[in-house]
Protein backbone atom coordinates (compact mmCIF):
# COMPACT_ATOMS: atom_id res chain seq x y z
CA UNK A 1 0.00 0.00 0.00
CA UNK A 2 1.47 3.53 -0.81
CA UNK A 3 1.99 5.29 2.08
CA UNK A 4 0.21 8.08 1.28
CA UNK A 5 -2.69 5.57 2.34
CA UNK A 6 -1.59 4.78 5.33
CA UNK A 7 -3.36 6.46 8.78
CA UNK A 8 -1.82 8.70 10.33
CA UNK A 9 -1.57 8.17 14.14
CA UNK A 10 -0.59 10.00 17.29
CA UNK A 11 2.53 8.13 18.10
CA UNK A 12 4.35 7.54 14.62
CA UNK A 13 2.58 10.14 11.99
CA UNK A 14 3.69 8.51 9.31
CA UNK A 15 2.21 8.90 5.84
CA UNK A 16 -0.52 11.36 6.04
CA UNK A 17 -4.27 10.76 4.42
CA UNK A 18 -5.41 12.79 1.69
CA UNK A 19 -6.37 16.02 2.55
CA UNK A 20 -4.52 15.81 6.05
CA UNK A 21 -2.76 18.93 7.42
CA UNK A 22 0.72 18.71 6.54
CA UNK A 23 3.84 18.90 9.16
CA UNK A 24 5.23 22.19 7.54
CA UNK A 25 2.08 23.61 8.13
CA UNK A 26 1.52 22.53 11.39
CA UNK A 27 4.91 23.61 12.82
CA UNK A 28 4.36 27.06 10.75
CA UNK A 29 1.32 27.79 12.65
CA UNK A 30 3.11 26.38 16.20
CA UNK A 31 5.93 29.07 15.58
CA UNK A 32 3.59 32.05 14.88
CA UNK A 33 1.91 31.67 18.21
CA UNK A 34 5.07 30.79 20.14
CA UNK A 35 6.79 33.75 18.55
CA UNK A 36 4.11 35.99 20.18
CA UNK A 37 4.27 34.41 23.32
CA UNK A 38 8.22 34.39 23.79
CA UNK A 39 8.36 38.02 22.10
CA UNK A 40 6.81 39.28 24.95
CA UNK A 41 9.04 37.39 27.33
CA UNK A 42 11.64 40.66 26.17
CA UNK A 43 9.57 43.14 24.35
CA UNK A 44 8.60 45.50 27.35
CA UNK A 45 12.68 45.23 28.73
CA UNK A 46 13.01 48.37 26.63
CA UNK A 47 10.25 49.93 27.88
CA UNK A 48 11.14 49.86 31.75
CA UNK A 49 12.28 53.34 32.10
CA UNK A 50 9.23 54.87 29.57
CA UNK A 51 6.59 52.93 31.71
CA UNK A 52 8.34 54.34 35.19
CA UNK A 53 8.26 57.59 33.66
CA UNK A 54 4.69 57.39 32.48
CA UNK A 55 2.70 55.46 35.09
CA UNK A 56 4.97 57.42 38.22
CA UNK A 57 6.30 54.44 39.34
CA UNK A 58 9.80 52.86 40.91
CA UNK A 59 11.70 50.82 38.95
CA UNK A 60 11.20 48.15 41.57
CA UNK A 61 7.47 48.14 41.05
CA UNK A 62 7.61 48.00 37.13
CA UNK A 63 9.59 45.53 37.14
CA UNK A 64 6.82 43.16 37.87
CA UNK A 65 6.04 44.26 34.00
CA UNK A 66 8.22 41.26 33.38
CA UNK A 67 8.73 39.06 36.34
CA UNK A 68 4.73 38.79 36.74
CA UNK A 69 4.47 38.03 32.98
CA UNK A 70 6.80 35.31 33.31
CA UNK A 71 5.88 34.12 36.70
CA UNK A 72 2.51 33.42 35.42
CA UNK A 73 3.66 31.69 32.24
CA UNK A 74 5.69 29.41 34.85
CA UNK A 75 2.55 28.75 36.53
CA UNK A 76 0.47 27.71 33.87
CA UNK A 77 2.84 25.21 32.54
CA UNK A 78 2.08 22.70 34.55
CA UNK A 79 -1.82 22.06 33.75
CA UNK A 80 -0.86 22.09 29.71
CA UNK A 81 -0.94 17.99 30.18
CA UNK A 82 -3.92 17.97 31.79
CA UNK A 83 -5.71 20.31 30.05
CA UNK A 84 -4.21 18.75 26.34
CA UNK A 85 -5.98 15.77 27.22
CA UNK A 86 -9.01 16.39 29.13
CA UNK A 87 -9.56 19.23 26.07
CA UNK A 88 -7.72 18.26 22.90
CA UNK A 89 -4.46 20.08 21.82
CA UNK A 90 -5.97 21.96 19.28
CA UNK A 91 -8.64 23.62 21.42
CA UNK A 92 -6.05 24.13 24.08
CA UNK A 93 -3.90 25.99 21.31
CA UNK A 94 -6.75 28.21 20.45
CA UNK A 95 -7.76 29.14 23.90
CA UNK A 96 -4.41 29.52 24.47
CA UNK A 97 -3.94 32.23 21.77
CA UNK A 98 -7.39 33.62 22.25
CA UNK A 99 -6.68 34.52 26.74
CA UNK A 100 -3.22 35.97 25.35
CA UNK A 101 -4.92 38.36 22.53
CA UNK A 102 -7.42 39.53 25.22
CA UNK A 103 -4.64 39.87 27.75
CA UNK A 104 -2.60 42.04 25.17
CA UNK A 105 -5.73 44.19 24.66
CA UNK A 106 -5.83 44.82 28.50
CA UNK A 107 -2.40 45.52 28.36
CA UNK A 108 -2.93 48.59 25.78
CA UNK A 109 -5.44 49.71 27.84
CA UNK A 110 -4.02 49.65 31.57
CA UNK A 111 -3.94 53.15 33.36
CA UNK A 112 -1.58 52.46 36.09
CA UNK A 113 1.54 50.18 37.21
CA UNK A 114 -0.67 47.92 39.08
CA UNK A 115 -3.58 47.68 36.29
CA UNK A 116 -0.51 47.00 33.56
CA UNK A 117 0.90 44.19 35.91
CA UNK A 118 -2.35 42.62 36.64
CA UNK A 119 -3.53 42.36 33.09
CA UNK A 120 0.44 40.95 32.25
CA UNK A 121 -0.49 37.88 34.26
CA UNK A 122 -3.69 37.37 32.39
CA UNK A 123 -1.70 37.67 29.04
CA UNK A 124 0.84 35.22 30.16
CA UNK A 125 -1.70 32.38 31.60
CA UNK A 126 -2.51 32.26 27.69
CA UNK A 127 1.10 32.45 26.75
CA UNK A 128 2.30 29.89 29.22
CA UNK A 129 -0.02 26.96 27.04
CA UNK A 130 0.73 28.22 23.65
CA UNK A 131 4.20 25.86 23.47
CA UNK A 132 3.28 23.96 25.00
CA UNK A 133 0.49 23.04 23.18
CA UNK A 134 1.60 23.68 19.71
CA UNK A 135 4.66 21.28 20.65
CA UNK A 136 2.54 18.58 21.59
CA UNK A 137 0.58 18.76 18.46
CA UNK A 138 3.64 18.47 16.25
CA UNK A 139 4.63 15.51 18.20
CA UNK A 140 1.11 13.92 17.41
CA UNK A 141 2.08 14.89 13.66
CA UNK A 142 5.32 14.17 13.31
CA UNK A 143 5.82 10.84 15.37
CA UNK A 144 9.61 10.03 17.14
CA UNK A 145 11.15 9.56 13.60
CA UNK A 146 10.70 13.59 12.40
CA UNK A 147 10.49 15.25 16.23
CA UNK A 148 14.36 15.97 16.62
CA UNK A 149 14.56 17.64 12.98
CA UNK A 150 10.99 19.56 13.66
CA UNK A 151 12.23 21.00 16.21
CA UNK A 152 15.79 21.91 15.31
CA UNK A 153 13.86 23.81 12.97
CA UNK A 154 11.45 25.71 14.92
CA UNK A 155 14.31 26.35 17.64
CA UNK A 156 15.99 28.88 15.79
CA UNK A 157 13.13 31.72 15.43
CA UNK A 158 11.81 30.65 19.06
CA UNK A 159 15.61 31.27 20.32
CA UNK A 160 15.82 34.70 18.44
CA UNK A 161 12.75 35.96 19.94
CA UNK A 162 13.87 36.91 23.14
CA UNK A 163 16.70 38.80 21.46
CA UNK A 164 14.10 40.23 18.30
CA UNK A 165 11.86 42.24 21.13
CA UNK A 166 13.98 44.95 22.08
CA UNK A 167 13.97 46.05 19.23
CA UNK A 168 10.30 45.75 17.96
CA UNK A 169 9.60 47.71 21.63
CA UNK A 170 11.95 49.95 20.60
CA UNK A 171 10.53 50.60 17.31
CA UNK A 172 7.09 50.99 18.41
CA UNK A 173 7.94 53.00 21.46
CA UNK A 174 9.61 55.49 19.64
CA UNK A 175 7.68 55.62 16.37
CA UNK A 176 3.71 55.28 18.47
CA UNK A 177 3.97 54.85 22.21
CA UNK A 178 4.40 52.00 25.06
CA UNK A 179 0.69 51.15 24.65
CA UNK A 180 1.37 49.45 21.19
CA UNK A 181 3.96 47.00 22.22
CA UNK A 182 0.79 44.93 23.68
CA UNK A 183 -1.40 45.78 21.02
CA UNK A 184 0.32 44.71 18.47
CA UNK A 185 -0.53 41.20 19.67
CA UNK A 186 -4.23 41.97 18.92
CA UNK A 187 -3.99 41.79 15.11
CA UNK A 188 -1.26 39.49 15.21
CA UNK A 189 -3.24 36.95 17.62
CA UNK A 190 -6.68 36.46 15.06
CA UNK A 191 -4.14 36.17 12.04
CA UNK A 192 -2.43 33.04 14.06
CA UNK A 193 -6.05 31.68 15.18
CA UNK A 194 -7.37 32.51 11.87
CA UNK A 195 -4.30 30.02 10.27
CA UNK A 196 -4.97 27.63 13.33
CA UNK A 197 -8.60 27.30 13.10
CA UNK A 198 -7.92 26.13 9.27
CA UNK A 199 -4.63 24.34 9.36
CA UNK A 200 -4.57 22.68 12.67
CA UNK A 201 -5.82 18.71 12.95
CA UNK A 202 -9.10 18.29 14.40
CA UNK A 203 -8.28 16.79 17.78
CA UNK A 204 -9.04 12.89 18.44
CA UNK A 205 -11.72 11.35 20.55
CA UNK A 206 -10.70 12.11 23.88
CA UNK A 207 -8.98 9.83 26.46
CA UNK A 208 -10.57 8.80 29.57
CA UNK A 209 -11.05 12.31 31.91
CA UNK A 210 -7.89 11.87 34.25
CA UNK A 211 -9.08 13.73 37.54
CA UNK A 212 -7.06 17.14 38.10
CA UNK A 213 -4.13 16.97 40.78
CA UNK A 214 -5.76 19.77 42.33
CA UNK A 215 -3.50 19.09 45.44
CA UNK A 216 -0.08 19.96 43.52
CA UNK A 217 -1.66 22.56 41.95
CA UNK A 218 -2.13 24.18 45.44
CA UNK A 219 0.87 23.90 46.50
CA UNK A 220 2.53 24.74 43.38
CA UNK A 221 1.22 27.54 42.24
CA UNK A 222 1.22 29.62 45.16
CA UNK A 223 4.68 28.27 45.89
CA UNK A 224 6.63 29.62 42.60
CA UNK A 225 4.68 33.14 43.31
CA UNK A 226 5.64 33.19 46.59
CA UNK A 227 9.41 32.69 45.89
CA UNK A 228 9.66 35.00 43.44
CA UNK A 229 7.33 37.73 44.88
CA UNK A 230 9.76 37.35 47.99
CA UNK A 231 13.08 37.96 45.92
CA UNK A 232 11.43 41.16 44.12
CA UNK A 233 10.77 42.89 48.12
CA UNK A 234 14.34 41.81 48.64
CA UNK A 235 15.05 44.90 45.87
CA UNK A 236 12.26 46.87 46.80
CA UNK A 237 13.00 47.28 49.80
CA UNK A 238 16.04 48.11 49.53
CA UNK A 239 16.59 51.13 48.66
CA UNK A 240 13.27 52.45 49.92
CA UNK A 241 12.73 55.82 52.08
CA UNK A 242 13.27 54.90 55.50
CA UNK A 243 14.47 51.43 54.85
CA UNK A 244 17.15 51.63 57.37
CA UNK A 245 14.44 52.21 60.18
CA UNK A 246 12.06 49.67 59.56
CA UNK A 247 15.05 47.03 58.53
CA UNK A 248 13.34 44.19 60.37
CA UNK A 249 9.66 44.95 58.47
CA UNK A 250 12.04 44.92 54.98
CA UNK A 251 13.13 41.79 55.81
CA UNK A 252 10.08 40.24 57.13
CA UNK A 253 8.24 41.01 53.68
CA UNK A 254 10.81 39.67 51.79
CA UNK A 255 12.02 36.50 53.57
CA UNK A 256 8.66 35.27 54.84
CA UNK A 257 7.61 35.20 51.26
CA UNK A 258 11.06 33.30 50.61
CA UNK A 259 10.80 30.70 53.13
CA UNK A 260 6.91 30.15 52.46
CA UNK A 261 7.46 29.75 48.92
CA UNK A 262 10.30 27.01 49.79
CA UNK A 263 8.19 25.14 51.65
CA UNK A 264 5.40 25.09 49.14
CA UNK A 265 7.61 23.80 46.71
CA UNK A 266 9.64 21.35 48.76
CA UNK A 267 5.89 20.00 49.97
CA UNK A 268 5.23 19.57 46.30
CA UNK A 269 8.07 17.36 45.67
CA UNK A 270 6.85 15.39 48.00
CA UNK A 271 3.77 15.45 47.09
CA UNK A 272 4.49 14.74 43.23
CA UNK A 273 7.10 11.61 43.96
CA UNK A 274 4.28 9.87 45.99
CA UNK A 275 1.56 10.33 43.89
CA UNK A 276 0.42 8.60 40.09
CA UNK A 277 -0.97 11.56 37.67
CA UNK A 278 0.68 13.79 39.87
CA UNK A 279 0.57 17.47 37.89
CA UNK A 280 4.48 17.56 37.56
CA UNK A 281 6.15 14.02 37.40
CA UNK A 282 9.00 14.45 39.58
CA UNK A 283 10.02 10.89 39.06
CA UNK A 284 11.35 11.74 35.58
CA UNK A 285 14.44 13.30 37.55
CA UNK A 286 15.28 9.82 38.94
CA UNK A 287 17.23 9.51 35.32
CA UNK A 288 20.28 11.17 35.49
CA UNK A 289 20.44 13.17 32.05
CA UNK A 290 16.75 14.14 33.13
CA UNK A 291 18.02 15.51 36.52
CA UNK A 292 20.98 16.67 34.93
CA UNK A 293 19.05 18.70 32.16
CA UNK A 294 16.66 20.29 34.49
CA UNK A 295 19.26 21.80 36.44
CA UNK A 296 21.35 22.88 33.27
CA UNK A 297 18.00 24.50 32.17
CA UNK A 298 17.10 26.27 35.16
CA UNK A 299 20.32 27.80 35.23
CA UNK A 300 20.79 28.92 31.76
CA UNK A 301 17.22 30.34 31.84
CA UNK A 302 18.00 32.84 34.46
CA UNK A 303 21.57 33.82 33.07
CA UNK A 304 19.83 34.30 29.93
CA UNK A 305 16.77 36.16 30.96
CA UNK A 306 18.45 37.86 33.68
CA UNK A 307 21.11 39.37 31.39
CA UNK A 308 18.34 40.30 28.69
CA UNK A 309 16.80 41.93 31.41
CA UNK A 310 19.73 44.24 32.21
CA UNK A 311 21.01 44.86 28.89
CA UNK A 312 18.45 47.18 27.38
CA UNK A 313 18.69 49.17 30.59
CA UNK A 314 22.29 49.24 30.25
CA UNK A 315 22.09 51.08 26.83
CA UNK A 316 19.14 53.59 27.61
CA UNK A 317 20.20 54.61 31.31
CA UNK A 318 24.03 53.99 31.24
CA UNK A 319 24.82 54.88 27.92
CA UNK A 320 22.21 57.52 26.73
CA UNK A 321 20.43 55.14 23.78
CA UNK A 322 17.01 55.35 22.05
CA UNK A 323 14.80 52.52 22.80
CA UNK A 324 14.73 51.22 18.93
CA UNK A 325 18.93 51.75 18.63
CA UNK A 326 18.81 49.56 22.00
CA UNK A 327 17.35 47.30 19.90
CA UNK A 328 19.40 47.02 17.02
CA UNK A 329 22.57 47.11 19.39
CA UNK A 330 20.95 43.53 20.56
CA UNK A 331 21.03 41.81 17.10
CA UNK A 332 24.30 40.53 17.17
CA UNK A 333 23.37 38.14 19.95
CA UNK A 334 20.84 37.12 18.23
CA UNK A 335 22.33 36.78 14.83
CA UNK A 336 25.16 34.26 16.88
CA UNK A 337 22.35 32.73 18.80
CA UNK A 338 20.44 31.76 15.58
CA UNK A 339 23.86 30.63 13.71
CA UNK A 340 25.42 28.15 16.62
CA UNK A 341 22.00 26.80 17.05
CA UNK A 342 21.83 25.92 13.08
CA UNK A 343 25.33 24.68 13.32
CA UNK A 344 25.15 22.67 16.35
CA UNK A 345 22.02 20.66 15.42
CA UNK A 346 23.89 18.24 13.57
CA UNK A 347 27.27 18.00 15.81
CA UNK A 348 25.00 17.21 18.51
CA UNK A 349 23.99 14.23 16.57
CA UNK A 350 27.51 13.43 15.97
CA UNK A 351 29.38 13.77 19.11
CA UNK A 352 26.08 13.59 22.16
CA UNK A 353 24.03 17.29 23.08
CA UNK A 354 25.75 17.04 26.01
CA UNK A 355 29.23 17.56 24.79
CA UNK A 356 27.76 20.53 22.76
CA UNK A 357 26.60 22.16 26.27
CA UNK A 358 29.43 21.72 27.97
CA UNK A 359 31.46 24.00 24.54
CA UNK A 360 28.69 26.29 24.47
CA UNK A 361 29.44 27.32 28.26
CA UNK A 362 32.27 28.87 27.31
CA UNK A 363 31.54 31.87 24.90
CA UNK A 364 28.92 32.18 27.25
CA UNK A 365 30.52 32.38 30.05
CA UNK A 366 33.56 35.00 28.36
CA UNK A 367 30.23 37.12 27.39
CA UNK A 368 29.34 37.57 30.53
CA UNK A 369 32.75 37.88 32.38
CA UNK A 370 32.75 40.91 29.82
CA UNK A 371 29.96 42.67 30.49
CA UNK A 372 30.91 42.44 34.44
CA UNK A 373 33.48 44.53 33.43
CA UNK A 374 31.28 47.82 31.45
CA UNK A 375 32.17 50.77 32.72
CA UNK A 376 30.86 54.31 30.93
CA UNK A 377 33.52 54.18 28.22
CA UNK A 378 33.60 50.60 27.25
CA UNK A 379 34.13 51.15 23.33
CA UNK A 380 30.91 50.20 21.51
CA UNK A 381 33.20 47.02 19.39
CA UNK A 382 34.14 45.56 23.07
CA UNK A 383 30.63 45.34 23.79
CA UNK A 384 29.35 43.96 21.01
CA UNK A 385 32.06 41.21 20.76
CA UNK A 386 30.94 40.31 24.49
CA UNK A 387 27.19 40.34 23.26
CA UNK A 388 28.48 38.11 20.03
CA UNK A 389 29.86 35.65 22.52
CA UNK A 390 26.73 35.69 24.96
CA UNK A 391 24.69 34.83 22.03
CA UNK A 392 27.22 32.42 20.42
CA UNK A 393 26.81 30.71 23.94
CA UNK A 394 23.07 30.95 24.07
CA UNK A 395 22.20 29.02 20.70
CA UNK A 396 24.83 25.86 21.91
CA UNK A 397 23.45 25.54 25.08
CA UNK A 398 19.98 25.95 25.53
CA UNK A 399 18.09 23.67 23.32
CA UNK A 400 20.90 21.15 22.84
CA UNK A 401 20.37 20.61 27.12
CA UNK A 402 16.30 19.64 26.56
CA UNK A 403 17.79 17.28 23.98
CA UNK A 404 20.24 15.66 25.94
CA UNK A 405 17.45 14.96 28.54
CA UNK A 406 15.12 12.89 25.85
CA UNK A 407 18.29 10.42 25.41
CA UNK A 408 17.14 7.73 27.99
CA UNK A 409 13.23 8.28 27.84
CA UNK A 410 11.36 5.85 26.30
CA UNK A 411 9.05 7.36 23.47
CA UNK A 412 5.97 7.35 25.67
CA UNK A 413 7.39 9.70 28.76
CA UNK A 414 8.64 12.45 26.25
CA UNK A 415 5.75 14.51 26.70
CA UNK A 416 5.95 14.47 30.25
CA UNK A 417 9.34 15.29 30.56
CA UNK A 418 8.92 18.21 27.84
CA UNK A 419 6.07 19.67 30.49
CA UNK A 420 8.95 19.57 33.42
CA UNK A 421 11.79 20.63 31.72
CA UNK A 422 9.60 23.80 30.62
CA UNK A 423 8.22 24.88 34.10
CA UNK A 424 12.09 24.79 35.10
CA UNK A 425 13.16 26.79 32.59
CA UNK A 426 10.53 28.88 32.80
CA UNK A 427 11.11 29.12 36.83
CA UNK A 428 14.79 30.04 36.20
CA UNK A 429 13.70 32.47 33.56
CA UNK A 430 11.73 34.47 36.12
CA UNK A 431 14.13 34.09 39.05
CA UNK A 432 16.76 35.49 36.87
CA UNK A 433 14.99 38.54 35.93
CA UNK A 434 14.04 39.14 39.92
CA UNK A 435 17.75 38.42 40.66
CA UNK A 436 18.75 41.26 38.32
CA UNK A 437 16.57 43.17 39.22
CA UNK A 438 17.53 42.74 43.16
CA UNK A 439 20.98 43.12 41.77
CA UNK A 440 20.44 46.32 39.92
CA UNK A 441 18.27 48.19 42.03
CA UNK A 442 17.93 51.94 40.86
CA UNK A 443 20.92 51.76 39.53
CA UNK A 444 21.43 53.85 36.61
CA UNK A 445 25.49 53.75 36.22
CA UNK A 446 27.73 51.65 34.19
CA UNK A 447 29.15 50.24 37.75
CA UNK A 448 25.84 49.44 38.83
CA UNK A 449 25.13 47.01 35.69
CA UNK A 450 28.98 45.12 36.09
CA UNK A 451 27.81 44.87 39.47
CA UNK A 452 24.14 43.08 38.33
CA UNK A 453 26.08 41.30 35.72
CA UNK A 454 27.63 39.40 38.60
CA UNK A 455 24.65 37.28 38.89
CA UNK A 456 23.94 35.61 35.57
CA UNK A 457 27.72 34.70 35.41
CA UNK A 458 27.67 33.27 38.87
CA UNK A 459 24.64 31.01 37.33
CA UNK A 460 25.59 30.68 34.01
CA UNK A 461 29.10 29.37 35.95
CA UNK A 462 27.19 26.97 38.21
CA UNK A 463 25.97 25.17 34.99
CA UNK A 464 29.35 24.23 34.01
CA UNK A 465 28.70 20.90 36.74
CA UNK A 466 24.99 19.19 35.05
CA UNK A 467 26.73 20.16 31.84
CA UNK A 468 29.54 17.94 33.07
CA UNK A 469 27.23 15.23 33.88
CA UNK A 470 24.96 15.54 30.68
CA UNK A 471 28.96 15.40 28.66
CA UNK A 472 29.63 12.20 30.44
CA UNK A 473 26.10 10.31 29.84
CA UNK A 474 26.04 8.63 26.52
CA UNK A 475 23.38 6.05 26.80
CA UNK A 476 22.19 3.95 23.63
CA UNK A 477 19.37 3.58 21.58
CA UNK A 478 18.01 7.56 22.61
CA UNK A 479 15.00 9.21 21.17
CA UNK A 480 16.77 11.90 19.41
CA UNK A 481 19.01 8.70 17.97
CA UNK A 482 16.16 7.23 16.16
CA UNK A 483 15.62 10.55 14.54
Amino acid sequence: MPARALPATATEGEGEPPGAPTLPAIATVVVLGALLSILDTTVVNVAIDALARELDAPLATIQWVATGYLLALATTIPLSGWAADRFGSRRLFLAAVALFSAGSALCGAAWSAESLIAFRVVQGLGGGLILPAGITLIGQTAGPRRMARTMSAIGVPMLIAPMLGPLLGGGLLDAVSWRWIFLVNVPAGVVVLLLAARLLPRDPAPAPRQRLDWAGLALLSPGLAALVYGLARVGSGRDAPGANAGALTDHATALLPLLAGALLLAAFARHALRRDGALLDLRLLRERSVAAAAVALLLLGGAFLGALFLLPLLFQLARGESAFATGLLLLPQGAAAALTLALTGRLADRIGAGRVVLAGLLPFVLGLAALTRITATTPDLALAAALLLFGAGMGATMMPAMTAAYRTLERARVARATALLTIVQRLGSSLGVALAAVALGDGRAAADFASAFRWPLLLALAAVVPAIVLACHRPEGSVVKQA
